[in-house]
């Protein structure tokens, strides 16, 4: 116990401030990714759904699911850039 006293009395404010905002950041991060997280789920489960009802329009199905999976992992993206822009900027 000795040791890890010796450590928190060695952090400084500013390491301490650096450690607060990257986890903060990264909190943020992981929130901004739980909504894309469920959105693809979502899109994919109905895709799969459209396939099983009318297989013969399976290849246009795919192709729209894969345009929404691409725009709904954009939002992810942009949350992953704007953690980047407040730990750095």
């Amino acid at each position: 116990m000795s040791v890890l006293a010796q450590i928190a009395q060695d952090i400084e404010a500013a390491d301490l401030q650096n450690i607060e905002a990257a986890g903060g950041a990264g909190m943020a991060y992981g929130l901004a990714a739980i909504g894309p997280g469920i959105g693809i789920g979502y899109l994919v489960g109905q895709a799969v759904q459209a396939m099983a009802r009318q297989p013969e329009s399976a290849g246009q199905v795919q192709t729209t699911m894969f345009l929404g999976i691409a725009f709904t992992e954009a939002l992810a993206l942009i949350g992953f850039v704007v953690f980047i822009l407040l730990k750095f900027v």
